[in-house]
């Protein structure tokens, strides 16, 4: 099951290196009509935030090489993940499917986080 959650976290950590890397890269005018002005204020925030995403690739990695150690962590790591598919869903549920990829990845969010809290639990025992 050890292995099993180390897979799990790895994928985490590989997702938020790419996913706050290609955030970092292109900041909130790479989301918004080409016709809209600069928006500083919105960029800086969109940059701040995928840096913290970035960031948290680090903390996964680590738990993946010390997974037996971190104990109760790793369901704070699995709340995360799973509150990331849920804040996909809560946007879903307010302005609606920004498509099916981003249905998808809310889902697998969820799942993963699931899985890796009840992983936890069985590991622990």
């Amino acid at each position: 099951m050890e292995i099993i959650l180390q897979i799990l976290l790895g994928i985490v950590a590989l997702i938020c290196w790419a996913g706050g890397m290609n955030i970092l890269l292109k900041g909130a005018m790479a989301f918004l009509p080409k016709e809209v002005s600069p928006q500083l204020v919105l960029d800086d925030l969109v940059r701040f935030l995928a840096g913290i995403y970035f960031g948290a690739g680090f903390l996964f990695s680590y738990a993946v090489f010390h997974v037996q150690t971190m104990g109760n962590v790793n369901y704070f790591l699995g709340i995360m993940v799973a509150f990331s598919g849920l804040g996909r869903f809560y946007s879903r549920l307010k302005l609606g499917s920004a498509g099916r990829y981003f249905d998808v990845i809310m889902c697998v969010e969820i799942i993963l986080g699931i899985a890796i809290m009840l992983l936890t639990s069985v590991s622990q025992i």
